[in-house]
């Protein structure tokens, strides 16, 4: 039996639904948080990932790809073994069938379910996962979330605005995208996550100037409706509340955060004065609490995010990935519905934003994809973010599985430094855990005890049989 170390970051190369449904690695409720981003249709075939340097693609990226998008024998399969285990999923995707009967949307559907299932057996009680799609595929895959997860665990629907320069023929511009966000009960992390004030809301709210300090402030009344028999009925410094038939009434929080510890109101007022919180009008009545902006701890944040702009063609983030999120993203999403040490998944992981961002912030991360390119990719970004950091800083990972494609098992056996991966090495670690050579099955025979030859890679049909266990450990390992 082989179980992933809980200490360990791990790359897995594969199809994600065999991957999932792997009870070693992945038994019941062991993620804290998902996201994905999986191929989604658009009119174009803009999700295949990467191009070999010949320029030719991919060829297991294209096929999951095609096999998406394609009703045949693969899809009406997938959806057959959804219905055969019955329940609302196999209900609802039965009904959308009836719907989009044996479409490129259908068969998408139909690869998505048994997915979504896996990901919800996998997640922990308190776990959220995060869906990120486009509008043309969001309103049936909400549905498909809500028979997997419950309707009453559906949380948001976030729109992304992730552009403004675009120019859509005879329909209104589309510039965003959405992140259906579900939880697996009730129970869920939630850290609320706020953003700045609006130079709008700012010029609004935020004109008066301190004089004795020069700040920013806003002003907000002291006074609740309503009479009261307490101290909060009760007259301060000549003002009685009951002349116009109110009370004073201190927000909880100016209390917590100032750390006032008077017990009668008049006690709190005075005490809110003497740190310069009280703003007098002209006229001396109805005196009121000083918002100071430098206090404000920002606006709660709402589903509708548009601080967070595309990357651009000059971004130190790009790639060149076609499809790539901007880290702030998925930082957002992590701080949101995680905590420091929890276990991110990420079962479409391209080109790692997700682990980018899970590695920045403390949290433990797994990424699934079914090419090398991606892996390599991640590999590759990893190295050069942390390359100059102390070792015991640098991400500690093992990679998963085995190429999905002959271009991928030529990548294993002629895997760079840069990347941090040294065939000799890798495979060196493979015999010591036990895999032989013949299980290896690498075209041609690897001769030589010492340095292990590799040099037949490449010229003929490549078999990479290790199924289970590490083909290659990361650069912090």
């Amino acid at each position: 039996m082989t179980k992933l170390d809980d200490k360990l970051n791990y790359l897995f190369y594969g199809d994600n639904l065999s991957v999932l449904r792997d009870r070693d690695y992945f038994p019941k409720e062991c993620v804290d948080l998902v996201y994905l981003d999986p191929p989604f249709k658009s009119n174009q075939d803009y999700n295949v990932l990467f191009a070999e340097k010949d320029g030719e693609q991919s060829a297991a990226q294209i096929l999951a790809f095609e096999d998406t998008w394609r009703w045949d024998q693969s899809a009406a399969a997938a959806y057959k073994d959804v219905l055969k285990h019955g329940g609302k999923t196999a209900e609802t995707l039965k009904a959308l069938k009836n719907i989009l009967e044996t479409s490129d949307m259908m068969a998408y559907l139909a690869m998505m379910a048994p997915r979504l299932i896996e990901l919800k057996r996998v997640m922990k009680p308190t776990a959220s996962i995060y869906l990120h799609c486009d509008p043309t595929a969001s309103h049936y895959l909400k549905m498909l979330m809500d028979a997997v997860f419950g309707a009453e665990n559906f949380r948001n629907e976030i729109v992304w605005q992730r552009t403004s320069a675009r120019s859509d023929s005879r329909k209104f511009n589309h510039v965003h995208d959405i992140v259906l966000f579900y939880t697996k009960t009730d129970g869920f992390i939630w850290n609320v996550q706020r953003t700045e004030y609006s130079p709008e809301y700012l010029a609004k709210f935020y004109r008066n100037i301190d004089p004795a300090t020069g700040k920013a402030f806003s002003s907000s009344d002291l006074l609740a409706a309503g009479t009261r028999k307490g101290s909060s009925g009760q007259p301060w410094r000549g003002i009685d509340p009951n002349d116009v038939k109110r009370h004073w009434a201190i927000p909880r929080f100016v209390i917590e955060q100032y750390g006032i510890k008077a017990e009668t109101t008049q006690e709190k007022l005075d005490a809110l004065d003497e740190l310069g919180l009280i703003f007098w009008p002209k006229d001396g009545k109805r005196p009121r609490f000083k918002r100071f902006l430098d206090d404000m701890i920002g606006v709660v944040l709402k589903s509708i995010w548009t601080d967070i702009p595309p990357l651009s063609a000059q971004s130190k983030e790009k790639l060149g990935y076609p499809t790539q999120k901007p880290e702030a993203l998925l930082e957002r999403i992590i701080q949101a519905s995680s905590n420091p040490k929890d276990t991110v998944l990420d079962p479409f992981c391209g080109c790692g934003t997700t682990v980018a961002a899970a590695q920045k912030l403390g949290r433990r991360w797994i990424g699934i994809d079914i090419t090398h390119l991606a892996i390599s990719l991640i590999k590759h970004r990893l190295y050069t973010t942390y390359k100059d950091e102390p070792k015991r800083k640098r991400p500690k990972y093992e990679v998963m599985g085995e190429p999905a494609d002959v271009s991928g098992a030529r990548a294993l056996a002629e895997a760079d430094d840069v990347i941090a991966l040294e065939t000799e090495a890798a495979l060196r670690r493979c015999l010591g855990r036990g895999v032989t050579v013949r299980e290896l099955r690498l075209d041609g025979p690897v001769r030589r005890a010492r340095g292990l030859d590799c040099s037949n890679i490449g010229r003929g049909p490549v078999d990479v049989g290790l199924r289970r266990g590490p083909v290659g450990v990361g650069l912090g390992g």
